[in-house]
């Protein structure tokens, strides 16, 4: 794979161990290696031209001043030149043990100038460079030549060592993990991901990340500054409507494709990988599963898939380098897949429905497919015909939309304009699209009562019943899903939201306190989730994990926030290692929150998994419990809520004297606890209601 390698050294660890490196990967690939030092005998003679005016007076005699200047020079360059050879003796006596010929460059001139020219001229295929040099301190992060070759090489694979080991043990560690976000330089990070795999008998992982939240958040900031007629302009409902519908889970859609075609293609190579995808800011979360998982090494392309091409490197690529701690390979090589993101689903559209979507400008066209297709897969449709166009656009558009669209439609016809060549920058177009559009927002846009028409559709539509995949996490609504658009999942690996225990932990946790959205819709915080979040490090960090919580809750169809419901995303955002950079500016954490929090997991788990007393409950129960109860029962949170709606229901059981719990007497149990805590909880603690209808207050010490 690799012919030739470059490694440019210093006689640092780093360095050394990038040697090692480099003499095990020749002696897989067969490759020769080139081993360079650059010194800079010129930038010295400059320096000390400089310090003349400070030598002794003795020295200032024109004749002494001269004979210094050749000493000087005959040391510095001759010593410089004597080091480089030094350097390079190290490369040569490691590559004759290892019985492999190496090429030796003596060079001149700025380091990283040199070497970037060097590299680009000379095309080596992969060059290994230390992160850090000789100059390197504690706090230092990547050398300044390492950073500014990468910045520069633009056709050769950059092998970052990060991690120095003894001689003869470069190689080991964990598996290989190649970030994938749908670019050619992350594919071809994958194609040699894979070919390192095979050649050092080490495991492949692909992960993708992509980041649902950001609008969310972006959006709340926005709204803070736009006037009253601007945020009409900007139509806040009907964008959360858009990226709640189309967007979100269709960047899942988008970055789960990248990880089925890293697979395709990993197939193809006789080799077989992991794949995994992460939700949230891409280089946080990478950073955080690489440092769980601590690979041997990481992959990434140099650019990523929003960069121009005449892009240095993007800003992931660049703060993983400077953040990982295993070693980084900056992969300049592109591949691109030739299968295309969609090709697996094979879904017919009858000659009427395709007709209609031929009425739709051409620019626009693929869009309203992509959105159609998500839709009726998400329902179950092998065929499309215009009752399902109908049915897709009325789940995707706001109300109004679609009357403007055939407003817009025989505008276009009364002008006699072709919709398979009317482009986005048509002139005229833009201008009957800008009045149609305006007469849409005229429509759609009215001053907003208390509780505007837009924001009431919205909380009737999370009035729906909710169902997540367990596969990847998709939310659908309405009725039962057939199949998950984003990972294919059937629709039994669906479970539906019960919502009722948030609202009884609502109540449980005191008043509650409304914050408004930035598209008006109320979200309601319990007094010890507002509390909790405090925890988290003011500004950014908390501003982004509130966004997170009322994001994924409203995709639940939830519209308040309780401690119970947002405890675990507060624990990891308040668990980061981070330090504010303007610790006196009030962006630390609050004691007080820190010790709500902790209160959370003390008393109700963690909200992931199964409690110790669950697990006791299944191995101990006397009960039986039928399929469609457990299934009942599943749709409670995991943790403390399943545990408590579990102990009701065994309690109901128990006084109608039943030893198998079916899906009537599951729904009947949990109607009646809802019954006696909404009575008692006036005057009671809920913890001690459950208690006392559980039997459990000496077993649970709560």
């Amino acid at each position: 794979m690799y012919k030739t390698i470059y490694i440019p050294v210093d006689n640092s660890d780093h360095s050394n161990t990038a040697v090692d490196v480099g003499i095990d990967l020749a002696k897989t690939f067969g490759s020769k290696i080139v081993g360079s030092h650059v010194y800079a005998a010129k930038m010295h003679d400059k320096r000390f031209k400089q310090m003349e005016a400070g030598l002794p007076e003795e020295y200032h005699d024109e004749k002494e001043l001269d004979r210094q200047r050749q000493i000087h020079d005959s040391l510095i360059t001759r010593g410089l030149q004597i080091i480089t050879d030094s350097y390079l003796d190290y490369v040569d006596k490691r590559c004759t043990e290892a019985n492999l010929p190496l090429e030796r460059k003596s060079l001149e001139g700025r380091n990283w100038k040199v070497l970037a020219e060097d590299i680009n001229t000379s095309g080596y295929d992969l060059v290994i460079m230390g992160a850090l040099g000789v100059g390197a301190v504690k706090d230092s992060v990547i050398g300044s030549n390492t950073e500014r070759v990468i910045r520069r090489v633009r056709n050769s694979d950059m092998l970052i060592i990060k991690q120095t080991q003894p001689v003869g043990q470069s190689l080991n560690g964990g598996k290989i993990v190649v970030a994938v976000d749908g670019s050619p330089y992350s594919f071809g990070g994958l194609m040699t991901g894979i070919a390192l795999g095979k050649a050092l008998n080490k495991p492949v992982e692909a992960i993708s990340a992509f980041d649902p939240y950001f609008h969310y958040a972006a959006f709340h900031s926005i709204s803070g500054v736009l006037n009253e007629e601007a945020g009409k302009v900007f139509r806040f409902k009907e964008q959360e409507k858009l990226h709640e519908e189309i967007i979100d889970s269709g960047l899942a859609k988008i970055y789960q494709s990248h990880l089925d075609i890293s697979r395709e293609i990993a197939q193809a190579e006789q080799s077989d990988i992991k794949t995994t995808l992460l939700d949230g800011k891409a280089f946080e979360k990478i950073i955080q599963y690489v440092r769980k998982e601590n690979p041997w090494l990481l992959i990434v392309g140099r650019i990523g898939v929003h960069s121009d091409e005449d892009m240095d490197i993007g800003s992931n690529t660049e703060n993983l380098l400077r953040s990982a701690q295993c070693n980084v390979l900056v992969s300049n090589r592109k591949y691109v897949p030739p299968i295309d993101t969609q090709a697996e689903y094979t879904i017919a559209w009858t000659e009427e429905a395709l007709r209609r979507m031929e009425r739709i400008p051409v620019f626009a066209r693929g869009v309203a497919k992509t959105a159609i297709h998500r839709y009726a897969i998400e329902k179950g449709h092998t065929i499309i015909s215009n009752s399902v166009v109908d049915s897709a656009v009325g789940h995707i558009l706001p109300e109004g939309a679609m009357d403007a669209m055939r407003a817009l439609g025989g505008s276009l016809d009364a002008a006699g304009i072709d919709r398979d060549k009317m482009q986005a920058d048509n002139e005229v177009a833009k201008d009957l699209m800008g009045k149609t559009l305006s007469g849409m927002m005229t429509d759609i846009v009215q001053e907003k009562p208390k509780v505007s028409s837009g924001t009431q559709a919205y909380l009737d539509r999370m009035s729906q019943n909710y169902f997540v995949c367990d596969g990847c996490g998709y939310i659908g609504k309405g009725d039962t899903p057939v199949k998950c658009p984003v990972c294919g999942a059937a629709g039994d690996r669906f479970k539906q939201v019960d919502k009722s225990i948030f609202e009884a932990a609502a109540k449980a946790e005191g008043e509650l306190e409304t914050d408004v959205a930035y598209d008006d819709v109320p979200m309601q915080w319990t007094k010890d989730a507002k509390e909790a979040i405090r925890a988290v490090p003011a500004g950014f960090q908390r501003r982004r994990a509130k966004a997170k919580i009322e994001k994924t809750a409203r995709k639940l169809g939830m519209t308040t926030i309780t401690l119970e419901y947002a405890a675990p995303m507060i624990k990891e955002a308040a668990d980061e290692d981070y330090t504010p950079i303007f610790a006196n500016k009030g962006t630390g954490t609050d004691a007080e929150a820190a010790a709500t929090l902790a209160k959370a997991d003390n008393g109700h788990g963690n909200g992931h998994g199964t409690s110790e007393a669950a697990t006791m409950n299944e191995t101990t129960s006397p009960y039986t419990w039928t399929p469609d109860a457990q299934t009942r029962l599943e749709r409670a949170p995991a943790g403390f809520m399943r545990d408590c709606t579990r102990a009701l229901i065994e309690k109901h059981a128990q006084k109608l004297g039943a030893t198998t719990i079916t899906g009537e007497i599951a729904n009947d149990g949990i109607e009646q606890a809802k019954g006696f805590m909404e009575e008692a909880m006036k005057t009671g603690n809920l913890k001690e209601i459950i208690a006392s209808l559980t039997g459990s207050a000496a077993k649970s010490g709560h």
